[in-house]
């Protein structure tokens, strides 16, 4: 079996550093903000290219917490695309903002500026940009509105650690970055993770209160805050893939770049890299006619195709209601009844790379 992605693999491929950086945390006994949380903060936000990083619980939490450091809450609307992970929308509502569903552009897949620039209202706060896939926002385009509109700017950079835009990292160019360490993402932990960085000191002081309790030094509750931890052992995993990432994500490049050259013929769409960025590729996406059939013969040919995302946030049940949006937000629901992701991990051989090709040239 062929597997969309595959955190087990790289596990495997790094082992030994890993097993032992495991060993270390367990024969030292120090499980929660251990040295490894501390140096994988210093060691990301230098990687960044941000003065601070601070670790959470998971990528949803550090969403949360992002919005929650810039006092949002009732009655601030923030803006986000439709077509992204829930748990985008499910930080801006879980904070009791309301979330402001807008249109992605056709050709990147990405939030469009302009569907940006006309739902901003007099009680928009922020903006939310979605890295999807691996590939960089427009980030020209979202910084001019939001400087203009004097707006907050926060990434989602789940899908994009390592990526760049104009030579700057995806996650140093807003007021705030939010990554996520799920396993299958491209710097993955052996379970939940994230992170959340900014050049902001208040802001970052700010997070390290909110993730434990709201406590101050003398674990005074300041303001009302979470457990949202990064514990030792997902730390020290971490700060040994972190060694790696541009490596992995270069092989994801050289993945993508076979997938092109091989399928540019068939009758499917792929989606497009916008100039000035490196794409790093968390998921290859095409778009295709009976995508249905598509995913059911490669099932078929015991491969795992992903559909990310089958429905688009705004038609979701959950958020209906409480959210604002036009009725038909026409590119976010083409391309979720299009989209199918292929396998795509460092660690995929190129025979099985190679499987997934002659299948799709079978079916069509």
């Amino acid at each position: 079996m062929i597997l969309c992605s595959n955190p087990r693999a790289q596990y495997l491929s790094y082992k030994d550093e890993i097993d032992s950086s495991i060993q270390q945390v367990l024969s030292k006994g120090e499980f929660i903000f251990g040295e490894n949380v501390h140096s994988f903060e210093e060691e990301f936000c230098e990687y960044i290219g941000t003065k601070y990083a601070v670790s959470v619980g998971s990528g949803t939490d550090a969403l949360c917490l992002a919005l929650r450091s810039l006092k949002l809450g009732p009655g601030d609307e923030v803006i986000a695309p439709s077509h992204t992970a829930t748990a985008t929308i499910a930080a801006i509502a879980t904070v009791g903002a309301t979330p402001v569903l807008v249109d992605s552009d056709p050709i990147y897949h990405t939030i469009d500026p302009l569907a940006v620039s006309q739902s901003i209202s007099s009680k928009t706060k922020a903006v939310i940009v979605v890295h999807i896939y691996g590939q960089p926002v427009d980030m020209d385009g979202i910084i001019s509105i939001v400087r203009q509109k004097n707006l907050k700017l926060i990434e989602d950079c789940a899908q994009a650690t390592g990526a760049t835009y104009n030579n700057r990292r995806v996650g140093s160019m807003g007021d705030l970055g939010c990554f996520s360490f799920y396993p299958t993402k491209n710097l993955g932990a052996l379970g939940d993770g994230g992170s959340i960085v900014t050049s902001n000191s208040t802001l970052a002081d700010q997070l390290r209160k909110l993730r434990q309790y709201g406590w101050d030094r003398n674990r005074v509750s300041q303001v009302t805050g979470y457990n949202s931890r990064l514990d030792e052992i997902q730390a020290a995993v971490l700060r040994v893939k972190l060694k790696y990432l541009d490596r992995d994500n270069a092989k994801r490049v050289t993945l993508a770049k076979t997938y092109e050259k091989e399928l540019n013929h068939l009758p499917l769409e792929t989606v497009s890299v916008r100039q000035k960025c490196s794409h790093v590729y968390h998921l290859y996406v095409l778009s295709v006619e009976r995508r249905n059939a598509v995913v059911a013969h490669l099932k078929l040919n015991d491969i795992v195709a992903g559909i990310h995302y089958p429905v688009p946030t705004h038609l979701m049940p959950a958020y209906v209601q409480g959210t604002k949006s036009t009725l038909c937000l026409p590119n976010a629901e083409r391309i979720a009844k299009k989209v199918v992701s292929l396998p795509i991990y460092p660690e995929l051989a190129e025979s099985d790379q190679y499987r997934v090709i002659n299948a799709l040239k079978d079916f069509f």
